[in-house]
């Protein structure tokens, strides 16, 4: 890397704007040329603000000008890329999660992926990463069901980073832990839960009914319900790939005694 002596009196503070798509960038000058930056790889800094909702990227970018303004005070310079670290794991870790963010995910997928990260690196001890690192991080995991699912979430990102070049497959002999199932019986009186429920939360009640009668799942496919989804007679609800855990487009069929609901509340709203 290129360390140039740089004035931090000389040094403005980096600007954000945004284009027409929507995406956040940080804008500064050094040495009298002009950069534009969407993320911090060129400042050794993992920082994607539009990986991110659009409603989130402003402020993640308002960290990334306050990264950029810290890494240009400090003497250094982005005239030429990084290349300490260009074979370092935590470089191709990096990358993995760049990759990742960029793909066609959930953002409750993504949002996993950066918390697995930020909790990895800080057990790297040296330049690659070995099975030690990965020991050392999920050993404080004590529960099965989140060991499993931090374990899981960092393969992904080692499985990415030895697809973009990292020879080391650090991962290798790490093994679920068994964890109890749970025998989860069916409610057999449906129609008494419901009605206990009807007088102590209206809307509740509908998601229920909702998820018993169109089989749909209340954590998305429900909460993010709109009238636009519903047809005009109420009779179908359709919901895109994107708006379902299968990724496919969805039509179903409201039944008679959950449209007379629906009805009401158009009605009303």
């Amino acid at each position: 890397m290129s360390v140039k002596s740089v004035s931090k009196m000389s040094v403005k503070y980096p600007k954000i704007k945004s284009d027409n798509k929507q995406r956040y960038y940080v804008v500064f000058y050094q040495n009298s040329k002009r950069y534009r930056l969407f993320n911090g790889k060129k400042i050794n800094c993992n920082l994607y603000p539009n990986s991110y909702p659009i409603s989130k990227r402003y402020e993640r970018a308002q960290l990334l000008a306050a990264e950029v303004f810290k890494f240009m005070t400090s003497g250094l310079s982005v005239e030429e890329p990084i290349k300490a670290y260009n074979k370092s794991g935590a470089v191709y870790l990096s990358m993995a999660l760049d990759a990742k963010l960029c793909g066609d995910y959930s953002d409750k997928y993504k949002e996993m992926l950066r918390f697995v990260y930020n909790g990895f690196v800080p057990y790297l001890q040296g330049e690659n990463i070995t099975s030690k690192d990965i020991k050392s991080y999920l050993s404080q995991y004590v529960s099965g069901v989140s060991y499993n699912t931090l374990k899981r979430h960092l393969n992904v990102l080692i499985n990415e980073a030895r697809s973009l070049g990292m020879s080391s497959n650090p991962m290798e002999g790490f093994k679920a832990k068994k964890t109890k199932a749970k025998l989860h019986k069916p409610y057999k009186e449906i129609g008494a839960i419901l009605s206990e429920l009807k007088p102590y939360n209206h809307n509740l009640y509908l998601c229920c009914l909702l998820t018993y009668g169109c089989l749909l799942r209340p954590h998305r496919e429900i909460r993010e319900l709109k009238w636009s989804d519903f047809s005009d007679d109420l009779s179908y609800i359709h919901l895109s790939g994107q708006r379902n855990k299968s990724g496919r487009n969805r039509i179903v069929p409201v039944p008679t005694y959950i449209k007379r609901y629906t009805c009401k509340r158009r009605t009303s709203s």
